[in-house]
């Protein structure tokens, strides 16, 4: 059992990091999960 499971998930990525679209990927791997926003902001 994730910690993730059966949740709704907002992601936000790091442009020089890892990238919002690429957690998405990771986190549609566990059952149940619901990604209500996702994006890549530059931080300076």
């Amino acid at each position: 059992m994730s910690a993730f499971e059966n949740k709704k998930i907002i992601i936000i990525g790091d442009r020089d990091g890892v990238p919002g679209p690429a957690i998405e990927e990771c986190i549609k791997t566990v059952p149940g999960t619901e990604v209500v926003f996702s994006a890549t902001e530059c931080f300076v």
